[in-house]
């Protein structure tokens, strides 16, 4: 079984998950953009059971384009998310695939709000494009 660690940048909040991502996907909207300062956000899907997080966090609470929005947990100290939790979705937990830091995790395989997509950013082409 594979397992992996993503942690903030100064280590405090971490998560440790046991399994493969559900789903990696690649979010273009603007709201993730914000939230990441980059053109994009990635992040891996999970079984909440399949991850045991360990530390501190505050929470900011986020209403999404569609659907009732997340939950994101960030490190008070250096400011990282590490997970959030879709409302919608309360058995699942989702980490920001940066928070691995693994070249080698698995690429995403969908692609959402691409009518939002910076014109250079290249998503895989076997994903699923939702616009």
């Amino acid at each position: 079984m594979t397992a992996r660690f993503a942690s903030c940048s100064c280590g405090q909040l971490t998560a440790h998950v046991t399994g493969e991502p559900l789903r990696v996907s690649l979010c273009h909207c603007l709201a993730c953009q914000r939230r990441t300062g980059g053109p994009f956000a990635q992040q891996a899907r999970f079984r909440r059971e399949d991850v045991q997080v360990s530390g501190a966090s505050t929470v900011f609470l986020r209403a999404g384009d569609e659907g009732p929005g997340a939950r994101f947990h960030f490190c008070p100290t250096c400011g990282a998310t590490v997970f959030y939790e879709p409302i919608a979705m309360p058995q699942f937990l989702a980490i920001p695939v940066g928070a691995f830091a693994d070249p080698a995790f698995p690429p995403p395989t969908v692609s959402v709000y691409e009518e939002r997509r910076h014109g250079w950013v290249l998503p895989p082409p076997d994903a699923e494009h939702i616009p």
